[in-house]
């Protein structure tokens, strides 16, 4: 059975990890089109401000303060949601932490932590979504990375995360399909994106971390979220910058390899000195109603790449547009030349 997705204005969204970057940014851009929030996160001050600052607007939102890492807290985002909206039409599984350093320095406590985080606390949200959707139709949208594809070195155990997200993602999908259940579930992968996401970082770097470039924008990802929410579009990478680290691990991996020990190994590190390690959204909430981070470039606000894979029809007109103008243009009769040699 084909899911029947409703319009935004129409929806009822869930959207975890709303409390700073993507997540924050999303869930702003829906209020702004209607849906009405469920908003989850650790960070109980902003959540809080958030929900008044939509309220105050005319929009409709409530927060559940839940770490996602706990299945019962996860189950207490959806109760809240029925209890309040009877129901939700979209859940988005948007919370994540990170880590910078090396494997070998990075204690494997830390390690399952995050994956506690970004792997079974997306789990743990998509089957909640799922059991609630499957009897009224909707749509989960997890958040993965163009690191599900390829591997950030110094960012290992969260690419590894991403990896496990993107192989969750397509299987459930996949099972989903086959037994003709009406919930789309979509995959969306972001390259850089400048939000506090280094500085939210746990941190074993000498250095404090930033971005490599090109960094883009949150909202691309939350236009492609909300995209999403609509569409049930599978899968959406944002940023034609990934999506070439991506084609480039695929078609020449050891390249890849090479560019990441000999180049990005190097741009993800500042100059600036690592500030206290306690300082780190793996071992507390983080999150302070901030959008962007300390990307040091030029941070990209459109995405061609992304523009043409969430609006195919739209960019194809636009391409045969340009493709007509400039046969015209090429068919033009070359202008005559006055006496003097000049063009009239």
């Amino acid at each position: 059975m084909k899911p029947t997705l409703k319009k935004l204005s129409d929806q009822v969204m869930v959207i975890t990890g709303a409390s700073s970057g993507i997540g924050l940014v999303t869930a702003r851009l829906a209020a702004q089109k209607g849906a009405r929030l469920v908003l989850a996160a650790r960070s109980e001050d902003a959540l809080r401000q958030l929900t008044h600052e939509i309220t105050a607007a005319g929009g409709q939102a409530i927060y559940v303060v839940a770490d996602v890492s706990q299945p019962a807290e996860v189950h207490g985002i959806a109760q809240a949601a029925i209890q309040q909206f009877g129901g939700f039409d979209t859940w988005v599984n948007d919370a994540g932490v990170s880590i910078y350093g090396k494997v070998e320095q990075t204690p494997v406590e830390d390690m399952r932590k995050l994956f506690d985080t970004n792997v079974w606390g997306l789990i743990y949200g998509s089957l909640e979504a799922v059991q609630h959707l499957k009897a009224r139709g909707g749509s989960l949208i997890n958040i993965g990375s163009i690191l599900s594809e390829t591997t950030a070195i110094l960012q290992t155990i969260y690419s590894a995360s991403k990896h496990a997200v993107k192989g969750f993602t397509d299987g459930l999908r996949m099972e989903l399909e086959m037994d003709g259940t009406p919930v789309a579930v979509s995959l969306v992968k972001p390259g850089a994106i400048d939000t506090p996401y280094p500085e939210h970082a746990k941190n074993y770097l000498d250095r404090e971390p930033q971005h490599a470039p090109p960094a883009y924008a949150p909202d691309l990802v939350a236009r492609a979220i909300l995209h999403c929410a609509e569409t049930g579009q599978p899968e959406v990478t944002i940023g034609g910058g990934g999506k070439l680290i991506s084609a480039l691990n695929h078609y020449a991996p050891r390249l890849t390899d090479k560019f990441m020990e000999k180049v990005f190994a190097k741009q993800e590190q500042s100059k600036r000195p690592p500030r206290p390690r306690a300082q780190n959204g793996l071992d507390q909430p983080m999150g302070e109603l901030q959008e962007r981070g300390n990307y040091p470039g030029h941070t990209r606000e459109t995405s061609l790449y992304t523009a043409a894979t969430t609006h195919p029809l739209v960019t194809a007109a636009a391409l045969a547009g340009v493709g007509v103008g400039l046969a015209a243009w090429l068919g033009r009769p070359a202008p005559e030349k006055t006496g003097d040699g000049q063009k009239d």
